[in-house]
């Protein structure tokens, strides 16, 4: 059956025909792991793992690649000011390395409670400075790249077009694309592919240009050719990467090899919290730690962004994961009825609800579509083993786990776990008494706050 994909690059949904139709080749922008990935960085990782899951259950082998950016993504996506891992690093008084580590691992806990499919290639940036040196120098001989006393930028002037992927104007470009304004740039929206370090800089490496560190952009381009070569099928992230990082690469492969390097870009759209942003200074930054505290299963916050199609926004409320958590509930039940069913059910029947399964997620992963197929098929009111093993066979998409019983955390009273905030916002704050404080209450309301490198656990006394 023939897929279709929105590709970003051609603002239309095309037909996906692959380079090579025994083996797939995919690049997705992974995390910067600097702090705790948020539930609005978790939607775009389930959109990638539906992604993944549609095109294996289309029979593809895939050769997948995530990078791990463990150094030179700047503060500013505009692209200004320190690296998000040196700051990390000076604020919880431990080094890039130990920062690194730390996030990583808590991504990949993450990664592995919402039973997302992994990549087959997981890379660091820090594993790879020397085919991006590679890069930036064969970008400097092709003459798309000049040096000033602070770095080695990008000269945009020399590309036939920028900003074919979001349509940008140049003209309303910000100067200071990676670093701050520059005088010695020819073009204000030139941007640094490598920065030359201060004396007290952290990461810094050997390079034909002195002690430096690579820029976010080079490291993406860098590590899609190395492992992937120097066209791939499909490159996918957030709609935060289209405007800068992802309109970047696209400039920094045609400065290299000629070639856009991936065919059809996907990109997942934003999450919203109670109707607007998720910010810190709102107190609404919400992890995946964060719905599991909460006594719901992690896979109800996956089955809650199946409501959405992954190009629209989606509102995240504690009422919706209720509602999800609930849902996935009803479906690991209706499983099991079916399990122990004895009718009959046609084979025109069970082929009928598979192929308009197969039509929606090939219909540029319409889950909403899927998911309304999933509950005819759990609701039906005859109980067949047939439809079990038609539930389990969508569940290769779904990735839910409908077979195994959920072991959900206690139930937490919302008192509680007002005061667990408050008690983070503290430690945020650095406010140790208040911590102290608000730790001693919760204890004496019946309950144990318990932190730990992995965060922070509640148990009832």
């Amino acid at each position: 059956m023939q897929i279709k994909f929105y590709n970003t690059l051609t603002k239309e949904k095309q037909e996906f025909i692959p380079l090579n139709k025994e083996e797939i080749t995919m690049y997705s922008c992974g995390p910067t792991v600097y702090k705790d990935a948020t539930i609005g960085n978790m939607r775009t990782n389930i959109f990638m793992d539906t992604l993944r899951r549609t095109l294996k259950y289309n029979g593809y082998k895939l050769k997948h690649v995530m990078n791990i950016t463990d150094v030179g993504h700047l503060v500013s996506d505009a692209d200004e000011g320190e690296d998000k891992m040196i700051k990390s690093a000076k604020e919880e008084g431990k080094t890039p390395l130990e920062i690194a580590e730390h996030y990583t691992n808590l991504f990949m806990k993450d990664l592995e409670r919402l039973n997302i499919d992994l990549p087959e290639i997981i890379c660091k940036a820090t594993d790879n400075i020397k085919e991006m040196i590679e890069y930036v120098e064969e970008l400097v001989k092709n003459g798309y790249a000049y040096e000033t006393s602070t770095a080695i930028y990008f000269d945009v002037s020399k590309l036939d077009k920028y900003g074919i992927l979001s349509g940008i104007n140049l003209d309303d470009q910000k100067a200071g694309a990676r670093v701050d304004i520059d005088e010695e740039k020819r073009n204000p929206y030139d941007f640094a592919l490598w920065i030359k370090a201060p004396e007290n800089h952290l990461m810094k490496w050997e390079s034909p240009w002195g002690l430096s560190y690579p820029g976010w952009h080079i490291e993406c381009s860098t590590m899609g050719r190395k492992y992937l070569g120097e066209q791939f099928d499909i490159h996918t992230g957030g709609v935060d990467l289209i405007p800068t990082h992802h309109e970047n690469e696209i400039a920094q492969s045609k400065g290299c090899t000629g070639k856009i390097p991936a065919r059809y870009w996907m990109h997942g759209e934003f999450l919203l919290i109670n109707g607007g942003k998720m910010s810190k200074s709102l107190n609404n930054v919400y992890l995946i730690e964060d719905i599991v505290k909460r006594g719901y299963s992690p896979l109800a916050y996956k089955i809650f962004c199946f409501t959405s199609h992954y190009r629209n926004k989606l509102n995240f409320t504690w009422e919706g994961i209720d509602v999800a958590d609930k849902s996935l509930t009803r479906l690991k039940d209706a499983y099991v009825k079916h399990t122990e069913g004895e009718d009959s059910m046609s084979q025109e029947e069970i082929q009928n609800y598979k192929e308009r399964f197969l039509s929606a997620i090939n219909d540029d992963l319409n889950m909403p579509v899927a998911m309304s197929i999933v509950w005819e098929v759990a609701k039906n009111a005859k109980k067949s083993k047939q439809l079990a093993d038609v539930l389990l066979d969508f569940d290769k998409v779904l990735g839910l786990n409908i077979d195994k019983k959920e072991e959900k955390t206690q139930d937490i009273p919302s008192d509680i776990l007002e005061l667990v905030d408050m008690r983070k916002k503290a430690r945020d704050n650095k406010d140790w008494a208040e911590s102290d404080r608000l730790r001693d209450l919760i204890k004496e309301k019946g309950y144990i706050v318990k932190d730990s490198k992995e965060g922070t656990t509640i148990e009832k006394m």
